[in-house]
């Protein structure tokens, strides 16, 4: 999953904000409690959400994919005074973790945690979006997008996380059915004209779309 030499990473990551107390809590926790804990975003890639974040300054943002609510806490960061965050997991075992994460966070009353199938929770959210990000079962990717496009504002922003899918995008030898979703998105999103688009090479891809 990581592209760059471990100890340019390092560099990166020590010139980079540090994770809060509570940030390091949740990565710390995630990695000995957590299967697959390479899922939670970590200290790089949550900065740049924070930061993102901060420079679009949403009032609504839609997470799609919670796991242990480290990305989640990383994008309120950026929320306006009035704002909230929807985030939705299929997880149950996982929501009370994330719940209690909330709860101990300046964010409590600001992040609504949703648990259940997102194709059939999304549908039923009355909100405009200025954020969403969508990290979930990659075989959806595209689903998700085509769902959420229209809650979305004009001007806002959709960033999808594990574009690059640990290099197998351009390196695979033969392509799996999760290689292929996320390629047939890039495509698409690629040469969708609805929207203006970049793929950071940051951490497994994040591909940043803007909405015209």
């Amino acid at each position: 999953m990581e592209f760059l030499e471990e100890n340019l990473e390092r560099y990166i990551a020590s010139h980079s904000e540090a994770e809060t107390e509570l940030l390091a809590k949740v990565n710390r926790d995630t990695h000995v409690d957590v299967m697959n804990p390479r899922m939670l975003s970590g200290h790089l890639q949550g900065r740049v959400l924070s930061m993102l974040s901060h420079m679009i300054s949403p009032q609504h943002i839609l997470e799609i994919g919670t796991f242990t609510g480290y990305s989640a806490l990383c994008l309120a960061e950026g929320l306006q005074e009035n704002g909230s965050l929807d985030t939705i997991d299929i997880n149950e075992e996982l929501e009370e973790r994330v719940a209690t994460t909330i709860e101990s966070s300046d964010f409590a009353d600001k992040i609504h945690q949703h648990i259940g199938q997102a194709l059939n929770i999304i549908p039923h959210l009355n909100k405009i979006y200025d954020l969403v990000f969508i990290d979930a079962d990659k075989d959806n990717y595209q689903n998700y997008y085509d769902l959420v496009f229209d809650k979305v504002n004009k001007g806002g922003y959709i960033i999808a996380d594990n574009v690059l899918w640990s290099g197998k995008v351009v390196n695979a030898k033969k392509i799996d059915k999760k290689t292929k979703a996320i390629m047939d998105f890039n495509d698409f999103v690629h040469q969708d004209e609805r929207v203006q688009n970049v793929l950071f090479p940051i951490r497994d891809g994040l591909m940043i779309l803007r909405k015209k």
